[in-house]
C-alpha cells in the first residue's frame, strides 16, 4: 500500500478531520469510562493548541487523495503536579481495510520525527492497563512504562 505521510499544517484543513478524531478518540475513551466522550473536544483542542510545539497532527494519504486512511494527534499533556509538559498521543486511528500494514507505526514515527526537529525527544501514550495487545505494540515500538495512573473507584 503506498501511502503518503503528511503533516497537516493547517488549522483548517486540522478542523475538518476533527470529527474523525473525535470518533476515535471517543471509542478509546469507552474502554476507559461509563461517561460519554465530551462532543467537538478534538476541535477543541485543535483551535486552542494548534500552535503549539507539542502538537503534530499526521495523516496517511494515498497518493491524489485528500482523506487519510490513518491519523495520529499528538497533543500536550501537562503533569499537574510539575506542569512538565510532553507530547502524548492522543489519537491514532487507522481504517479498518488499511490496518496490518505498518500504518499506524509509520504514523507514529512520522509525528516522532516532527516532534524531534522542534528539539522535543519524548513522546507519550496512554494504554488502558488491561489492553496487553496495546501495550505490547506500544513496547515493540520502543515506548517504556514510565508510571501507571491508577484509579479508585
Amino acid at each position: 500500500m503506498k501511502l503518503e505521510l503528511r503533516q497537516v499544517t493547517s488549522l483548517q484543513e486540522a478542523l475538518r478531520l476533527a470529527p474523525r478524531l473525535d470518533a476515535s478518540a471517543a471509542a478509546f475513551h469507552a474502554e476507559l469510562s461509563d461517561e460519554a466522550f465530551p462532543r467537538g473536544a478534538s476541535a477543541r483542542l485543535l483551535a486552542e493548541r494548534f500552535d503549539e510545539p507539542q502538537t503534530v497532527l499526521v495523516g496517511a494519504f494515498p497518493p491524489g487523495q485528500s482523506e487519510p486512511v490513518g491519523l495520529c494527534l499528538v497533543a500536550p499533556f501537562e503533569d499537574p503536579h510539575t506542569l512538565v509538559r510532553l507530547p502524548m498521543v492522543l489519537v491514532l486511528q487507522v481504517e479498518p481495510d488499511s490496518r496490518h500494514r505498518g500504518v499506524a507505526r509509520a504514523l507514529v514515527e512520522e509525528a516522532q520525527a516532527v516532534l524531534a526537529r522542534r528539539g522535543l525527544r519524548v513522546l507519550a501514550a496512554r494504554a488502558a492497563h488491561n489492553d496487553d495487545a496495546l501495550i505490547s505494540m506500544g513496547e515493540r515500538w520502543g515506548f517504556v512504562r514510565a508510571w501507571e495512573l491508577m484509579l479508585f473507584e
